[in-house]
């Protein structure tokens, strides 16, 4: 990693920095002091970037899915035995614990593990009769997008797979947490990879985007992040026809049904929202519950909401760390006052903690008026809505009430009721009785306002592959 926290890019298998000079102050959320600086790209940089996957998509893709998934599994153990370093670096700069920084690298180890076992098998053509066969080829030069909420696993996501397909990819990590793009290269440099296949950049996201996206170079965007800018970085590449994978928003609901286990529902709550401060898409925000368990579940939440340690990252008794940045604080009172002018209540927390860095206390709020901010506009952060339903028809339009259809959660004993539920709610992904993260297997995708396409498992890899159709008078024998 680099020295004195001063962060470099790399371009064409080279670690350098910015053409320009320019750097970025690197902010510890937990005391809001400065701890290093991160390299600007200028346009030049990027044109490098450019030239560089360009000249290595040939060599890249020629290369053998296998030898391409073997190198993805070296990078993997690779980064395995850094983790310490890396979760600790993290932290640092993200602001989450030490020990949610370590399960995170422990799924970005998956992710690459899992696309480099699984590169050849689904490299290899697929027959569909004696004379037609579906030939997988890399699509082209990728440009990805990566956010600072969980950036180890999301920058391993945003290279494994195409990685694995046979695609060169520029990764323009976020600034913010600059060590985890820093990590996965490194990791994938001792493993070996060509010089060109993939490059680092760090910079202004509003000029990296439209100079990447402007290039015909680019075939695929790859992007997670806020829907405003998945749609500002869709319009871009639709300029160039650039096929577009986008995980954006999300506003995610859990529906307490009377005969759920009210006490593995509150724990599973508490757990999944508070992590990471609650700056996670798939994080539960809106929580309806039957109108008979409604008081014991608003009891039992704000009790597990006070009952968390806020505290710095780096201390082992911390359940959660300071929000990532003061951007984040500033939504939390403008969300807050929002709801409160409108009738809400603030059961408990709603407000910045008297400390040093960016603390904001767990929160919980009742009867909110729908037209609140905080039931429209993803809170990302450590923000939850409790309100009671009175039948399915009445939950199912609740948690369907929003733009967003990224995650759903629900709690009920009912086989019948978790059918209709899984049936009825409009979200990419959905859990019963308890609440779960992004795995490398699975695909994973939003619908409506929370972007398309899928990152994870099979349709992960698929993305970023052609599928030639092969024709032929003959039966056909193609390795």
């Amino acid at each position: 990693m680099s020295d004195d926290v001063n962060y470099k890019l790399f371009i064409n298998g080279t670690w350098r920095s910015g053409g320009n000079g320019a750097d970025l102050t690197l902010i510890n959320p937990a005391t809001a002091q400065e701890i290093g600086h991160v390299a600007v790209a200028s346009a030049s940089d990027l044109d490098d970037a450019l030239k560089s996957a360009e000249d290595s998509l040939l060599r890249w893709s020629n290369t053998s899915a296998h030898e391409r998934g073997a190198l993805l599994v070296r990078a993997a153990q690779i980064l395995k035995g850094k983790i310490e370093l890396a979760a600790s670096a993290l932290s640092r700069e993200q602001g989450k614990t030490v020990a949610e920084a370590k399960g995170e690298y422990a799924r970005a180890v998956e992710t690459l593990e899992w696309n480099g076992i699984h590169a050849e098998e689904l490299s290899a053509p697929v027959s569909i009769d004696q004379k037609r066969t579906i030939v997988p080829e890399a699509v082209g030069v990728v440009a990805a997008f990566a956010p600072w909420n969980y950036p180890a696993v999301l920058n391993a996501r945003k290279l494994a797979a195409p990685l694995a397909a046979g695609c060169p990819v520029i990764l323009k990590a976020a600034e913010e947490t600059p060590s985890a793009g820093v990590c996965l290269i490194e990791a994938l440099e001792e493993a070996g990879i060509p010089a060109g296949v993939v490059s680092l950049v760090f910079g202004h996201p509003p000029m990296i985007s439209e100079h990447l996206l402007g290039s015909p170079v680019v075939r695929v965007l790859s992007f997670t992040g806020s829907t405003p800018v998945g749609k500002q970085l869709a319009k871009i590449a639709a300029t160039n026809l650039q096929r577009c994978v986008l995980e954006l928003g999300g506003h995610s609901p859990v529906v307490v049904f009377e005969d759920a286990d009210v006490s593995n529902a509150v724990s599973a709550i508490s757990e999944y929202k508070f992590e990471c401060a609650g700056q996670s898409c798939n994080a539960p925000n809106r929580i309806l519950v039957a109108r008979s368990i409604y008081e014991d579940v608003l009891t039992k939440l704000v009790d597990a909401a006070e009952g968390i340690r806020v505290g710095l990252p780096d201390d082992p008794a911390t359940d959660m760390g300071p929000m990532a940045n003061a951007r984040r604080i500033e939504a939390m009172e403008r969300l807050t006052k929002d709801a409160a002018s409108r009738g809400a209540k603030v059961e408990t927390g709603g407000k910045r903690l008297d400390r040093p860095g960016f603390y904001w206390a767990p929160t919980i709020l009742s009867n909110v008026h729908p037209d609140s901010q905080v039931l429209r506009e993803e809170p990302f952060g450590p923000i939850l809505t409790v309100a009671p339903f009175d039948t399915i028809e009445e939950a199912i339009d609740g948690a369907n009430a929003t733009e967003f259809g990224l995650a759903s959660y629900i709690f009920s004993g009912s086989p019948d009721v978790q059918k209709r539920m899984i049936r009825s709610l409009s979200a990419g992904t959905i859990s019963v009785n308890y609440l779960k993260g992004v795995s490398a297997d699975a695909p994973l995708g939003g619908i409506k306002q929370s972007g398309y396409g899928y990152e994870g498992g099979v349709e992960g890899l698929r993305v970023f592959q052609n599928l030639k159709l092969v024709n032929s008078a003959n039966a056909l024998a193609i390795d």
